[in-house]
């Protein structure tokens, strides 16, 4: 598979997904049709091998459709990273009880997946759940956790949720287990109501439950080696796709309304303002920068080298304020009209601001990458 195939695939979808966007922010639904469209177009199997549905696409494939969907609908595009991260997670380590079959529903899309690591009680420090697991009379794994804002909370079919094992000596002895949204003991706390991606169903969501260890993703304890060599890496790389989608939907719509808005006592339009001009180029610049930066880390992701892990880390970051000052720039250059529903640029940097605070957050990240640059350990 290639970004062209990628790109056919996407042609499909977008008109649905411009379609229902502003209804999404407005209203703060979740993206049913979107979802809908990706499901049919065969995107949201985009990562998962062709011998269970699937594209197999790899890094690159994820950044296109990414950005593509981020550009129109940036509460279309969290709910898609989300479902495509928890399908990498489960295609590297899939559970011995259905593993099969539930990769070819999450590939179909006859089911939605997503993730539940973050807890109330580490924050945003996903990798390190509070919560330990205790082993039940009948061998069942008994999960009790308070999981922190999970996107697609009431529309997901499937969490992939973390815990510490039973007999953890620490956060990062922990497990991955798939969890039934349905199951008795899922409990949502309460609906999203949030200034951006709106429409991204993000709750917080009470587990107590009993899984099998045919529930469990990898091996005994294996979770935290997962979340850092699987999950962090394609959700970096989506994340930072989706802030570029959206800082590249705002600029272009700066673009136009500089371009086509006039001052009809000069017989000129705003693009005719040096100074109007000199913002647009330089958020291009920005834009441009950025996108090279992760295109380069997309291929360091599929074939990985000794500096994998910094740009992974890095790129995340930067791609998240990139898309804070590109969308700080389209507003400015729009002005009053950037501040109404009107050009829809308000969407895009109230959406933008997410990735910034979104775990890991970009200061975290940033350390994280600095600890690299020295040679220190990151944990």
């Amino acid at each position: 598979m290639g970004s062209a195939m990628v790109v056919d695939r996407l042609d499909q979808v977008l008109p649905t997904v411009r379609e229902h966007a502003d209804a999404v922010d407005r209203d703060g639904v979740f993206p049913q049709e979107q979802v809908r469209a990706l499901a049919d177009s065969g995107l949201l199997g985009l990562i998962l091998a062709p011998e269970v549905g699937g594209l197999g696409g790899g890094p690159v494939e994820l950044v296109e459709a990414m950005t593509g969907v981020a550009a129109t609908c940036g509460s279309t595009a969290m709910v898609y990273l989300m479902h495509l991260a928890s399908t990498a997670v489960v295609g590297a380590a899939p559970p011995p009880d259905g593993g099969n079959e539930l990769l070819a529903d999450l590939a179909s899309g006859a089911k939605l997946g997503t993730l539940a690591f973050s807890e109330k009680g580490s924050r945003s420090h996903f990798w390190a759940p509070v919560s330990k697991a205790e082993r039940g009379p009948d061998g069942k794994v008994v999960i009790g956790a308070d999981k922190s804002w999970v996107t697609s909370a009431n529309e997901a079919d499937v969490y992939v949720t973390s815990t510490m094992a039973p007999d953890a000596e620490g956060p990062t002895d922990s497990d991955l287990y798939v969890v039934d949204q349905a199951a008795d003991g899922v409990t949502i706390l309460s609906a999203f109501d949030g200034i951006g991606l709106r429409g991204n169903d993000s709750a917080p969501v009470r587990l107590d439950v009993e899984v099998s260890d045919g529930a469990r993703l990898g091996d005994e304890k294996g979770g935290f080696g997962l979340m850092m060599q699987v999950v962090l890496p394609w959700f970096s790389l989506g994340n930072s796709a989706v802030s570029l989608g959206l800082a590249r939907g705002a600029l272009d719509q700066a673009i136009t309304h500089a371009s086509g808005s006039r001052f009809e006592h000069l017989d000129s339009t705003l693009a005719d303002l040096p100074t109007i001009r000199a913002y647009l180029a330089k958020a291009w610049a920005d834009l441009a920068a950025h996108d090279a930066l992760l295109r380069e880390t997309a291929a360091r992701v599929a074939e990985p080298d000794e500096g994998t892990v910094l740009a992974v880390l890095a790129t995340k970051a930067a791609c998240n304020e990139a898309a804070l000052r590109v969308t700080d720039t389209a507003m400015r250059v729009a002005g009053g009209a950037g501040f109404s529903r009107q050009l829809g640029i308000d969407r895009y940097a109230r959406d933008a601001r997410a990735g910034f605070v979104m775990a890991p957050t970009s200061d975290a990240l940033f350390d994280f990458a600095g600890r690299a640059l020295c040679g220190m350990d990151l944990f």
